[in-house]
């Protein structure tokens, strides 16, 4: 079901910051960013080898990064992991009882169909799955 891992999520409330230490200081490149409006996020992407880092930062006082950011501070947010066919993902994951956010997948950054597993089913890890378009 999992191919790899796609990012790690990092919540951030300066996205310029963010993206200055990665690339001043780390010697990484941007790739792009994306707003993604109905997230109410602001996202960077970095690629490190097959892996990304997607940056993250509220565009909204009430969006789920500034609440993330709130409760638990600036970090790490979410580790993304690539499926094939997320519906199908998700319903074997419904199956085993596992406690989702999304039970249908919506739209994130990049045309990416994208959807959350609810961290008290993944050792208070909030995980994301991605199935890319082909």
């Amino acid at each position: 079901m999992i191919k790899q891992i796609a990012h790690l999520g990092i919540a951030g409330k300066d996205l310029e910051a963010a993206k200055r230490f990665y690339q001043d200081v780390l010697g990484l490149e941007c790739v792009g960013e994306e707003v993604v409006p109905s997230q109410k996020v602001k996202t960077a992407f970095i690629p490190v080898g097959e892996v990304s880092i997607e940056l993250l930062e509220s565009i909204e006082p009430d969006g789920p990064i500034a609440k993330a950011i709130e409760k638990r501070g600036e970090g790490i947010h979410h580790i993304a992991y690539q499926v094939e066919d997320i519906e199908a993902a998700l319903a074997a994951m419904k199956a085993k009882g596992v406690r989702l956010i999304d039970e249908q997948p919506r739209q994130g950054a990049h045309g990416v169909k994208i959807a959350f597993i609810h961290p008290k089913a993944s050792l208070g890890v909030l995980v994301e799955l991605c199935e890319y378009p082909h």
